[in-house]
Parts: structure tokens; C-alpha cells; sequence
């Protein structure tokens, strides 16, 4: 009996072509899933910074039902004050009397709290203006996703009230007061 070895080569490797192919799948992949998730930041800081705006607007609005009138900014070229702290409600925030409180005012000095804390962004890309003599405001900030549709309902919302020096440009996102 004759034997007949066959012995066959078994190439357990990849051929270049086909780690080619699986690198390229791959860079498309994350070609596709990157701006994605990179978008998808850009969008949850400027939905924290609508959020805190909103917040801002609230404490405004306290601070007019107890003097009639919304605080002053402090002017000039950058309006990173709101001049509403202290006993009679006329000191750039935040109270000095209370370091833990940004914007308090009342009797004896930061009493009434209207907010622990201003936004991070305030006085650095978002801005609070006195308008009407005190009788409006207008906030704004600058957002990262120029596209976002709540820039546009906010320029028609406070187009009015945010002229002259807090007039609003492409991407600025506004809130005034009702």
C-alpha cells in the first residue's frame, strides 16, 4: 500500500488586501461617527447655556417684583456686572457681603437671594443689559451651532428690546424680558 501524503498549507494570516479593506471600514466608520458625537457636545453646552439664561431671567424677574425696576448693568463696552446686590439693591454683583451668593439684595444687605450662582459664561460670552430705562432687559449669549432654530424665535421674541450696544448678531441667542 502506497501512502499519499497530502500535505496541504494552511494560511491562518490576513492578506494585505484584506486588513486594507477592514482599516478602511473602519476610518469610515469613525469618519461618520465623529462629527456626530463632536456636534453632539457642541449642542449640550449651548442647551446648558439656554438653560442657565432661563434660570437668569427667573432671578431677574424676582428682583423686578420687589423694586419695580430691572438692575443696571454696569455699562461700557463689557457688561459683565449686574449692578442689583447690597442693602438698596445698587452694587455690582456678586454681593459683597455674602461671597457665597452672586445675586442678593435686601435690608441689612444680601437677604433676599435671587441666585446662588451666575451661569460660568456670565461676563465672558454672555452679557446682561438694562434696556427702557429699567423697565426691560436683554440677555445674550453666543452659540456654538450657528444652525440651532431657537436663535431665530429669540431674535423675533427680543428683537425690540436688544438694540444699540446688546443688538444681536448671527449666533447670539437672546431672552428679554416678557
Amino acid at each position: 500500500m502506497y501512502m499519499i501524503k497530502h500535505i496541504a498549507r494552511h494560511n491562518d494570516a490576513f492578506s494585505l488586501i484584506e486588513l486594507l479593506v477592514v482599516i478602511a471600514i473602519i476610518a469610515t466608520i469613525i469618519g461618520l461617527a465623529l462629527p456626530n458625537f463632536l456636534g453632539a457636545r457642541s449642542r449640550a453646552r449651548d442647551a446648558r447655556r439656554k438653560g442657565e439664561m432661563q434660570q437668569l431671567k427667573t432671578a431677574l424677574q424676582l428682583y423686578y417684583n420687589d423694586y419695580k425696576i430691572y438692575p443696571a448693568d454696569s455699562g461700557g463696552p463689557m457688561y459683565n456686572k449686574i449692578i442689583g446686590c447690597g442693602t438698596s439693591g445698587v452694587l455690582a454683583c456678586p454681593c459683597q457681603l455674602s461671597p457665597e451668593i452672586d445675586f442678593a439684595s435686601g435690608g441689612g444687605g444680601c437677604e433676599t437671594v435671587y441666585m446662588t450662582k451666575l451661569p460660568g459664561d456670565f461676563g465672558t460670552s454672555m452679557w446682561y443689559y438694562r434696556v427702557n430705562s429699567g423697565a426691560d432687559f436683554c440677555i445674550k449669549v453666543s452659540l456654538e451651532n450657528a444652525s440651532d432654530s431657537d436663535i431665530d424665535t429669540s431674535h423675533l421674541h427680543c428683537q425690540s428690546k436688544c438694540t444699540g450696544s446688546a443688538a444681536l448678531g448671527n449666533t447670539d441667542y437672546a431672552v428679554c424680558s416678557e
